[in-house]
């Protein structure tokens, strides 16, 4: 069971759909252009039943098959990131500052492909539920739409979606059961001292060493409080203080994420940062203030859709060319919530030597968009067999 032909022959076609997103990107919610271009097409295909506006610009579209089954969800996501691109293509984004570097163009280019497919051949039993999800890229969309009921609306009982994996064989699958991506919560703190001439610190207490002792400080978490063989990132990723050369400052804050595949360590850390915070800024004669916000949870793989979605990928690209039991990475995903409310699997679809996700020169690969495609529509035929 091969990449379908059909769908290879729509390669071109394929590339059209997915550089015409691509000049045309969109952030987080506001996706309501992308979404009407994949509502165009799927009418196109025949599909009616489309559902729009869902967590304000998402689409959810609905494929009957041949007879009574089970329903099962492919997501794809929408939004772009608010940055320059940089690819030098012919085809680079007609929108300042907003480009899609990430690749969601062409997910999106995967899952009309496999509709236009699905909606042809209608070789199964049961439901597609298509889901063209927004606000991928922090805005949480995946929880606003499950919150606006579509996985009990459309009677979803699994679902799947898949990335593309610059840097891996191009055509290759790589999942694994269990944690996939880790889960990623945010931090700020806030210290405060007491501000004056920078010719007389010792008038002032300054908040500058304080913070730089909570930064040093908090390198002892992953170091010295968690167990070596679990994963654990903590950085800080900014730190502001000051106006200029001879005012000590009032105030200082600092900023960063923490990173990890499960709750105890997840608490550890966050109950760490909050405690050396405190302390820290104690010694310099500070305060400090810390607010955590939890973010995306861990993407985590339900072991039997995981194993099931390995087996198909064996199907299309050759068993060689599958990994099912990779090591999960620190980049977290929203899809984590679709996996909370549903079983389901994620994936990597290699796309070969490329820049990285997030990169400015980052350009999505066309030549794997068939093989993804031909994935999603293998699942469902063989999920959802036609019952004789």
């Amino acid at each position: 069971m091969p990449v379908i032909n059909s769908i290879a022959a729509e390669a071109e076609t394929l590339k059209e759909w997915r550089r015409f997103l691509h000049q045309h990107p969109e952030l987080l919610y506001d996706c309501h252009k992308t979404a009407a271009f994949v509502v165009e097409k799927l009418k196109s295909f025949g599909i009616t039943e489309i559902h729009e506006g869902i967590a304000q610009s998402g689409v959810v579209a609905i494929i009957e098959g041949r007879g009574a089954g089970r329903t099962i969800g492919l997501r794809a996501d929408m939004d772009a990131l608010p940055m320059d691109d940089l690819s030098g293509t012919d085809y680079a984004s007609k929108v300042p500052g907003v480009a899609h570097t990430c690749g969601h163009d062409g997910h999106t280019t995967m899952l009309l492909a496999a509709a236009k497919y699905l909606a042809e051949t209608r070789n199964f039993s049961g439901r597609v539920a298509l889901i063209f999800q927004p606000a991928e890229e922090g805005g949480g969309g995946a929880k606003a739409m499950i919150d606006e009921g579509i996985m009990d609306r459309f009677d979803v009982a699994e679902v799947y979606g898949m990335h593309n994996a610059p840097g891996d064989a191009q055509g290759h699958f790589l999942t694994t059961a269990g944690p996939l991506q880790a889960s990623a919560d945010e931090f700020r703190i806030d210290v405060s001292g007491k501000g004056g001439h920078g010719a007389s610190p010792q008038d002032c207490i300054d908040p500058i060493p304080a913070a730089a002792g909570i930064v040093q400080a908090m390198q002892t978490i992953v170091s010295r409080n968690v167990n070596a063989l679990d994963r654990l990132v903590v950085s800080v990723t900014q730190i502001h203080a000051g106006t200029t050369d001879n005012i000590i400052p009032a105030t200082a804050y600092l900023t960063g994420t923490v990173r990890c595949f499960s709750t105890p360590t997840r608490d550890l850390a966050e109950t760490r940062i909050r405690e050396i915070a405190k302390l820290q800024a104690e010694v310099y004669g500070c305060t400090a203030e810390v607010t955590y916000h939890r973010g995306y949870p861990v993407t985590e793989n339900h072991p039997e859709q995981a194993a099931f979605a390995a087996q198909i990928a064996r199907e299309v690209v050759g068993a060689d060319k599958v990994v099912d039991d990779c090591d999960p990475i620190m980049p977290a995903e929203d899809f984590s919530y679709m996996l909370q409310a549903r079983p389901g699997a994620y994936l990597f679809l290699g796309q070969g030597d490329t820049f990285g996700c997030h990169h400015p020169q980052y350009d999505f690969n066309d030549d794997i968009a068939p093989i993804g495609a031909s994935f999603f529509a293998r699942l469902i035929e063989t999920a959802l067999p036609v019952q004789e």
